[in-house]
């Protein structure tokens, strides 16, 4: 069987198509045609799927996502678990993400992500493609950097992360990602929340002006963790690519992030359904939930699909589609479904990728019903077929 053939209902990356025809070259791993049924003519070899009642779309992308594989939860727990003991346990977290639809992930900081894009890109394991930072670059003392060690202990421990100080560490900090092997570089503008809950920016201007560059040259794209207004000011001035997490979203950053082009990532399931016993931390969250999701909507912000799961005891991977739901709450369904292909692929960089289209990678998913109509076929026991790069890695869930 050289040819697979979806008939049915498709949403294409961008818009729902109702009787079409997808037409996939498994030889070559690439989408032979697509349309409406009648257009194309069908291959004598073909093995075809019809769809009853299902939808066919492009693999869902997740756009931030960690491999820290813990069992426990927060700081101390991921920078205890050994470099090599998190790639293995990340194998069992690259199949649920492929099985539950996901054909792409970007990680943003993990213990040993360039291996595990090696693993997958290898086919020593299934998984989606990943895209990786190698390490998160962050200024001394910063979240990553557990005060409760000594200096070189704490970030000895904390390997997925390069530590920087001063314009020159940070490009030299930027070299390592690129001799490591990394696709994107991440940076902290700013930590989390601070004892009191207050949020602390991270590195100069100049530092932040020097990663960017270095990135920029070694052709890299940049995406900056930012809470607060003064951080993600701080980012976009400097032409970052992406703003992660991104509390604390103004009007004229809103505006000035669509013109630039600087894609959002909101990464709202890592902060529903938690109470926080500090009043600004609350307000801020509160805040980022409702009205900076607004804002990036009203002011057409590139919103992409990420959801931070980091693969903890708190925050497992498997139903990393929730962040689709919350962010249609503001996006539409449609919207949702965009942020997590088509656009989720261009902020990726991830060239013919997120739209059924001829000539693109056949990364490519079917889901009971109709999620432009009910977000919710997004949910993994929802996916009957995944095909990745032309192969079938799932079926007949």
């Amino acid at each position: 069987m050289d040819t697979l053939v979806f008939r049915g209902r498709a949403f294409d990356g961008e818009r729902l198509c109702q009787d079409t025809m997808l037409q996939i070259d498994v030889r070559s791993g690439l989408i032979s045609g697509f349309g409406e049924r009648g257009e194309l003519e069908l291959a004598r070899d073909a093995k075809v799927v019809q769809l009853e009642g299902s939808t066919v779309l492009p693999g869902l992308i997740d756009g931030h996502l960690h491999f820290y594989s813990a069992k426990g939860s927060g700081v101390g727990a991921w920078a205890a678990v050994p470099d090599t003991l998190a790639v293995l346990r990340a194998v069992g977290d690259l199949r649920r993400l492929l099985s539950a639809g996901f054909t792409a992930v970007r990680e943003l900081g993990s213990k040993g992500g360039v291996h595990i894009a090696q693993g997958v890109e290898e086919g020593a394991f299934p998984g989606p493609e990943v895209v990786s930072c190698s390490r998160a670059l962050a200024q001394t003392g910063e979240d990553d950097d557990p005060p409760a060690f000594p200096l070189e202990l704490a970030q000895q421990l904390a390997s997925y992360t390069h530590f920087c100080d001063g314009p020159w560490e940070c490009r030299r900090a930027v070299r390592k990602v690129v001799r490591d092997g990394g696709r994107v570089v991440k940076f902290y503008a700013s930590g989390a929340f601070s004892r009191g809950g207050r949020v602390q920016p991270n590195f100069t201007a100049e530092e932040i002006g020097a990663i960017v560059d270095e990135a920029h040259r070694a052709g890299l794209k940049v995406a900056a963790h930012a809470y607060g207004e003064e951080a993600i000011l701080s980012a976009v001035r400097a032409g970052v690519d992406s703003v992660e997490h991104g509390l604390g979203l103004t009007p004229a950053l809103a505006r000035e992030m669509s013109r630039k082009g600087i894609f959002y990532v909101p990464t709202l399931v890592t902060y529903q359904g938690k109470s926080y016993s500090n009043r600004s931390k609350e307000q801020l969250v509160k805040r980022h939930l409702e009205e900076d999701m607004e804002l990036a909507a009203k002011h057409r912000v590139s919103v992409v699909m990420g959801s931070d799961i980091v693969g903890d005891a708190d925050r497992p991977h498997g139903r990393n589609y929730e962040e689709i739901v919350a962010e249609a709450k503001f996006l539409g369904n449609t919207g949702a479904l965009v942020a997590a292909t088509s656009t989720a692929a261009q902020c990726l960089g991830l060239q013919d990728c997120g739209l059924l289209k001829k000539g693109f990678h056949a990364n490519v998913i079917v889901v009971r019903g109709d999620p432009t109509v009910d977000i919710q076929a997004l949910a993994p026991e929802n996916v009957t077929h995944v095909v990745k790069s032309g192969v079938l890695v799932a079926s007949g869930q």
